[in-house]
């Protein structure tokens, strides 16, 4: 008998008050499979679940399987992110490089759209990772009565934001306020890091690039010589003949 999930509640009242966003750049873009309108729609709708989950797809990391069986219509929304979530890719980059609490955390924001709770809830999901495994864990948050409601099977989950009295935006996007990979891991990457720094601070206009004669091409030429002129000898003044030596005027 598997020990049953820990009970953990919002952690304020809003969280319990459905959204009541009129629009705008802030009101998130809904993608399902119910609205599509041209075979080209279901490629957007692909790449925004990649979006959702992985935040960008390299070639690499994309399941044509999968995207197959959804273009067919072999399987449903819901089945195709329950296939990337529980891809090399996505345990690769998120759960072999965190701890069990930050994959929690990472995967209730792409998957349930929405922040944690609390601790609690992080500790609650964090002891389904530890029984049943990834595959259990992914299971239970997309059989879960939340998902359901919000995404059933045809819409691609989104990040459910808020927009509450005295704020002027929505919450941070998922991917600025968790990113893939934890300070530790971050700081053993080099990140962050800024690759193109020195090539725009050295960056100058075609219209004022050096032409062929210009002397300041043969300016770090004409540095690196160094010239070495005779060194004044040192003459004691002792064996100097001042009368034979200093001039004078002959009447």
């Amino acid at each position: 008998m598997g020990i049953p999930r820990l009970e953990y509640k919002p952690k304020s009242q809003n969280e319990r008050v459905a959204g009541y966003e009129s629009g705008g750049d802030e009101a998130p873009r809904i993608y399902s499979t119910d609205n599509l309108l041209s075979p080209g729609d279901m490629g957007t709708l692909i790449e925004a679940a990649y979006r959702q989950l992985y935040f960008h797809a390299f070639a690499s990391d994309r399941e044509p399987y999968l995207e197959s069986q959804l273009r067919n219509g072999q399987i449903s929304v819901r089945e195709f992110i329950r296939g990337l979530a529980l891809s090399d890719t996505y345990k690769r980059s998120f759960y072999d490089l965190n701890s069990n609490y930050r994959f929690v955390e990472q995967s209730v924001q792409r998957i349930l759209g929405r922040d944690v709770y609390s601790e609690r809830e992080k500790i609650a999901w964090s002891i389904v990772v530890a029984t049943k495994g990834i595959r259990g864990f992914i299971d239970e948050l997309l059989g879960s009565e939340e998902y359901q409601e919000n995404f059933g099977d045809s819409i691609v989950p989104y990040q459910r934001r808020r927009i509450l009295p005295g704020r002027s935006i929505g919450e941070t996007p998922f991917n600025l306020k968790s990113p893939r990979y934890d300070s530790y891991h971050r700081s053993k990457l080099g990140f962050p890091q800024i690759v193109w720094q020195s090539t725009v601070k050295s960056y100058r206009a075609p219209d004022r690039q050096p032409r062929t004669g210009d002397p300041s091409l043969f300016l770090s030429m004409a540095q690196s010589i160094r010239p070495t002129g005779n060194l004044p000898q040192s003459v004691s003044p002792y064996n100097i003949d001042i009368e034979r030596t200093v001039p004078y005027r002959k009447r």
